[in-house]
């Protein structure tokens, strides 16, 4: 199981001191995330993307391509790929360039974008949103499988023998996760192509994904591609962590009365007892964590929203220490216990390489077994 931090690069005043972090700062700040979670043990890194202020992670493959630069196992990902708003040619392209300056320690989360006045900027319409996500996807998916492609759609012109490179590291594109709030079509979508499906796990109680992720797990075994236990999953989550519960409460509440998507609304407390937020000690972490298996299943990917409501690095970087020294062995150690044999674990490029070339293995002996039955038939029938 892989564990790792995502974050979604707001710009927020510190609400104990007032002050921003300037663009610059913040951008580097989550560069100094990324390094710190390689070498606290995490697995994962992954950046949103946003184009509209407070946000300032705008060019997601830019950032993963500098800190894979500066690390040597993190995998590299994205909590946001607009699929929406982005050409499917320009992903297909630059997250394969990554994919080779990485050494394949890249994979993608697409996502539909919720923010309005972004689609315009772009040239599209949010009321669109769900069909450029099925058209975008689909040509997405045959540009990083097919050498040539002819292609006609309604979002974007036609391709007429059109080859996207370079092509995917060892002929195997990237891993796609889906990830959605709300829409159960992105779970649709996921379960048709035997990709994975990552919910947020942030704002909602756990019945509302778990609707979600039951239908994806249901589809995913429609469609032929294993049993619902078999589907890939990913979860968020959200921690402040100190030593003590009581310590956390008292420094995080300033953040929390006062974070852009939640201040002023539910008190903590509430919040808390509603959703996956967990504010406490390293052992209340791990025990609400592992409240997410109960109600999911066994899945493959668990992500943490540590940087954001305006916490300044320098805590991050503390939280990041108490995650990986105290939370994430734990949480390795317990989420392995009974996991069933078939569970597959988290998909990396080495894996997939490997099957793909078992795969191509299979079928080079059955066409030999097929033309080795079709030359004794003749052989037979001239006798």
């Amino acid at each position: 199981m892989q564990f790792g931090i995502f974050s979604v690069g707001d710009v927020t005043p510190d609400p104990t001191t007032g002050r921003a972090p300037t663009e610059n700062e913040r951008i580097k700040a989550m560069v100094a995330i990324a390094q710190k979670a390689e070498e606290v043990g995490l697995d994962v890194f992954a950046t949103g993307e946003h184009h509209n202020r407070p946000f300032v992670p705008s060019s997601p493959t830019t950032m993963l391509g500098y800190v894979a630069a500066r690390t040597e196992k993190l995998l590299l990902s994205t909590s946001t790929t607009l699929i929406t708003t982005n050409d499917p040619v320009k992903i297909a392209e630059d997250y394969a360039m990554l994919q080779h300056l990485a050494d394949g320690r890249v994979d993608l989360m697409m996502g539909r974008g919720n923010t309005g006045p972004v689609y315009p900027w772009f040239g599209k319409d949010i009321r669109d949103g769900i069909s450029l996500a099925v058209e975008n996807y689909a040509l997405l998916h045959r540009l990083w499988r097919e050498d040539v492609v002819n292609w006609e759609g309604k979002f974007r012109t036609p391709l007429q023998s059109f080859t996207s490179t370079p092509r995917p590291l060892d002929g195997v594109a990237p891993f796609v996760w889906h990830g959605s709030i709300r829409s159960p079509e992105i779970a649709e979508q996921a379960a048709y192509y035997g990709d994975g499906f990552f919910a947020n796990n942030i704002f909602w109680p756990k019945d509302h994904f778990r609707k979600l992720i039951n239908l994806y797990r249901e589809r995913y075994a429609h469609y032929g591609h294993g049993t619902p236990d078999q589907a890939v999953v990913g979860l968020g989550g959200q921690a402040f962590i100190r030593k003590n519960s009581q310590d956390a409460v008292r420094e995080f509440r300033p953040y929390f009365d006062n974070a852009p998507v939640y201040g002023h609304g539910p008190a903590m407390e509430d919040f808390m007892r509603e959703t996956p937020l967990t504010v406490g000690s390293p052992q209340e972490v791990i025990e609400k964590t592992l409240t997410f298996r109960e109600s999911f299943g066994d899945y493959q990917r668990q992500l943490f929203l540590m940087d954001h409501a305006g916490l300044p690095l320098k805590t991050v970087l503390e939280q990041l220490d108490l995650l990986g020294e105290e939370v994430v062995p734990v949480l390795r150690a317990e989420m392995a216990k009974n996991r069933p044999a078939q569970v597959p674990d988290a998909p990396t490029h080495a894996a997939r390489v490997a099957a793909a070339r078992q795969e191509e293995e299979l079928e080079r002996e059955l066409r030999q077994a097929t033309a080795g039955q079709e030359a004794l038939v003749k052989e037979v029938d001239a006798s």
